[in-house]
């Protein structure tokens, strides 16, 4: 008997995307076996997350690395970095509670649910723009004394309102402004693991470490210049400081170094290939309802280049096809609007489930 099967929890199959509430991914066997292997012995964290950030920092094209619990925490950590520079008397003025004013500006266009940890970190979030567009001269105008850094949260779907991250950077390197990207969701392609630092200038970027690279769900990474890794490191756990909460244990740290060496290796021409076949095999299958339309969409709700297929119901509405679902054996989770729009993705399907997609679907839309 399973652990969920012990606690009467169903298992579900995953057509949404690699989702916190869903349980993050599915971790290779390698990944395990690190994180178990690694549960075995007593070592010096402080020397692991040292070498193990060298490692994915030479694997990433970086300076330097950090792992974190999970990208969220990445973005409080890296607030705190560009706050303080890893200045042991700033650090403790923030824990006294008489540090000067911090503010973090990103654009109105780009506010996402996460960026609340913004405050988490002690700054205010200042916007630029409004949710149409953003003027060069609106971001220049926002930068003062107060700044500590540009939050930029990378992806197509939040490009429009924006200014483009290579015009961002290029205005706070005239102000000596360090920019931080959120690209929490922005792998596939790997390519962004050193694209938005090495490539384009941004001084730190944050990935999850349990969607796309199948590490530990708790984890994630951090990636950039050195002197912010640095100061990351100083602001975070082991140290007793006001990173401490996000303590990255040996087994996370050697599960997302595992599972990073592991995405770097696989043949993500093949993957796409794969979810291509997918994806074209349940448009065929589901144009037969005359309630929906159906067609193929080649970016996901991350703006990632992943093929999946939306679903525009006539009637009834979004949620109603999720309860239909939920009352399935299997349950097979889907993304939706709550309104009229239903999407399917095939990356985080296990082998054998393509076909149970389309069978469940069938029965929960209406003719």
């Amino acid at each position: 008997m399973s652990i969920y099967d012990s606690l009467g929890i169903k298992t579900r199959i995953n057509a949404a995307a690699c989702y916190t509430a869903l349980g993050g991914s599915i971790m290779p066997v390698e990944v395990v076996a690190a994180m178990s292997d690694a549960a075995k012995s007593f070592i010096s964290l402080h020397e692991l997350q040292e070498k193990a950030g060298a490692r994915i920092a030479q694997l990433t094209k970086n300076e330097g690395a950090f792992i974190t619990t999970g990208a969220a925490a990445g973005i409080v950590l890296s607030i705190l970095a560009c706050r303080t520079r890893g200045d042991l008397v700033e650090i403790q003025k923030i824990i006294d509670g008489n540090s000067k004013r911090s503010e973090v500006i990103m654009f109105a266009g780009q506010r996402i649910p996460y960026d609340s940890n913004i405050r988490v970190a002690g700054s205010e979030l200042v916007t630029v723009g409004d949710a149409i567009q953003s003027f060069d001269y609106q971001l220049e105008a926002k930068i003062n004394e107060f700044t500590s850094a540009i939050f930029f949260c990378a992806g197509a779907h939040l490009a429009s309102a924006a200014l483009t991250l290579e015009k961002t950077i290029e205005i706070a390197a005239k102000y000596s402004v360090p920019v931080i990207v959120d690209a929490a969701a922005q792998l596939p392609p790997a390519s962004n693991l050193w694209r938005f630092t090495n490539e384009l200038g941004a001084d730190l970027a944050i990935f999850s470490g349990g969607k796309a690279l199948r590490g530990p769900q708790s984890s994630g990474l951090v990636v950039g210049r050195k002197e912010f890794i640095e100061a990351i490191r100083v602001n975070a756990a082991p140290y007793p400081r006001l990173g401490r909460g996000f303590k990255a244990s040996k087994e996370e740290i050697a599960g997302l170094l595992t599972a990073l060496e592991l995405y770097l290796k696989r043949d993500h021409e093949a993957d796409w290939q794969r979810w291509s076949k997918v994806v074209d095999s349940w448009v065929g299958v589901l144009t037969s309802k005359s309630s929906c339309t159906i067609w193929r969409d080649d970016v996901n709700e991350a703006g990632q280049p992943t093929p999946r297929v939306a679903i525009q119901l006539k009637e009834p509405t979004a949620l109603d096809v999720i309860a239909k679902l939920q009352s399935l054996d299997p349950i097979v989770e889907v993304v939706h609007d709550s309104r009229r729009m239903v999407w399917i993705s095939p990356d985080s399907l296990q082998p054998g489930e393509e076909e149970k997609v389309p069978t469940q679907l069938l029965k929960a839309l209406p003719y």
